[in-house]
């Protein structure tokens, strides 16, 4: 099976939940051809609390109610991980392992008026060649390396987490614990060295393309609508991971990762007021640490991240006061979660998590409506109907509060799905 699909399945969340170790194997000549991924789908309910101060914090991620005041919706939604295809070779050739991997995500997530208006997702198509004795290079598109471990080993990777962009359905996936304990670590072009193992020990290190975004400042709705920064082509970004794994009655890794990019922050306002236009760059840093302990049927989760500049939900996003004239200046970050998860004698994995990410104002920013912290609490079920089919329930509670008190959101989420790996 597709590496990442196994990290996300036996190496990060419901080992317990079976599934298979392997996809479809077909040989092929030299080749062996691997036809792997997962369908999965959910229905969700959402119950959306009444906005406190009647502003919603700006980079909140807990639903609000919709312009009519409605507190309710449903929808039929991907989970965190997007239904996915994935087709992955394998050769040795001259004594050098060579693999390729490209695979499509397809939604189950639509609410066009003709159900097909949604564009499905292209994620991976990368090459990697050599040797237990020397190491791999990979070269292409595939999951970034900071951060990678953090989602891979949250439980609601196979399941909903927070449901993105508000109550309705429509989205390619959803959050999971993006933005409510974590940094998204995106889908970037990379190449990247890993060592080989050595004992348990194992290193990473690569430059990634500067993925582009509007990042706006989100000090308020309408500097968020007029300005933005943009990540600079001028440097590639550097990404790296150490990890130690280790067997035995108390199994379990350790982790630290760590981004850093250089950024252009290219700011216009276009208001009808005030037209103005200024540049500056900065730096985007942050690190992570973490633990996975697992003995017996007892499994814990704890991270920590850090970032100056690196904003929250996405990188970059909100890391940047740019309502200021002439030097920009950064905002500080972190966050973290914490979770465990217990196999009862039925095979069902239960499972508990807290997370939160919090965002800092600039030295000198005053930004009431601007995002204080995204908490979030999940509880979920995950139950292995057969050797491939897992049945999962979540509960979530995402709480949005604004650097002033005045201001925050809170909502409630249930989902009943399913999702298939082969």
């Amino acid at each position: 099976m597709n590496n990442k699909i196994k990290l996300a399945v036996a190496g990060a969340v419901l080992s317990a939940a079976s599934v298979a170790n392997a996809g479809i194997i077909i040989p092929a000549g030299d080749w062996t051809i691997d036809i792997n991924g997962n369908v999965n789908a959910f229905a969700t309910w959402t119950d959306a609390d009444k906005t406190k101060g009647g502003t919603a914090p700006v980079g909140g991620l807990a639903s609000v109610r919709d312009a009519g005041g409605d507190d309710t919706a449903v929808g039929i939604n991907t989970g965190l991980l997007p239904s996915w295809l994935g087709f992955t070779g394998t050769t040795r050739q001259n004594d050098v392992d060579v693999s390729f991997t490209i695979s499509f995500q397809p939604n189950a997530s639509d609410n066009a008026g003709a159900g097909d208006a949604k564009t499905p997702l292209n994620r991976q198509a990368f090459v990697t060649f050599g040797d237990k004795s020397w190491g791999s290079v990979k070269l292409g598109k595939d999951l970034g390396i900071f951060a990678s471990q953090a989602i891979l080993n949250d439980m609601t990777l196979l399941g909903v987490g927070a449901v993105a962009g508000g109550i309705r359905s429509g989205n390619s996936t959803t959050l999971g614990g993006i933005g409510t304990g974590y940094i998204y670590p995106a889908w970037k072009g990379q190449i990247s060295y890993t060592t080989p193992n050595m004992n348990g020990f194992q290193a990473t290190i690569g430059i990634t393309n500067p993925n582009q975004g509007v990042f706006g400042d989100a000090s308020s709705a309408a500097s968020a609508a007029t300005s933005d920064t943009e990540l600079n082509q001028d440097r590639f970004g550097i990404e790296g991971q150490v990890m130690y794994s280790w067997t035995g009655d108390v199994s379990g890794k350790v982790w630290a990762s760590a981004a850093s990019y250089d950024v252009t922050a290219q700011t216009t306002n276009g208001s009808a007021a005030v037209t103005t236009a200024a540049i500056d760059d900065y730096t985007a840093d942050a690190y992570d640490v973490g633990v996975n302990l697992n003995t017996g049927n007892l499994g814990l989760v704890a991270y920590y991240y850090n970032g100056d500049g690196a904003g929250t939900t996405i990188f970059g996003s909100s890391g940047v006061d740019v309502n200021t004239a002439g030097k920009f200046k950064t905002r500080d970050s972190d966050g973290g979660y914490l979770q465990a998860t217990y196999v009862i004698p039925t095979g069902t994995k239960l499972g508990a998590a807290y997370g939160v990410s919090r965002l800092d104002e600039a030295s000198g920013e005053s930004a009431p409506t601007l995002l204080d912290k995204n908490e979030r609490w999940t509880v979920g079920a995950y139950h292995p109907l057969t050797k491939h089919l897992n049945l999962v329930a979540e509960y979530n509670r995402i709480k949005s509060e604004a650097q002033s008190s005045a201001y925050e959101t809170e909502a409630d989420q249930i989902s009943l799905g399913a999702i298939l790996f082969f």
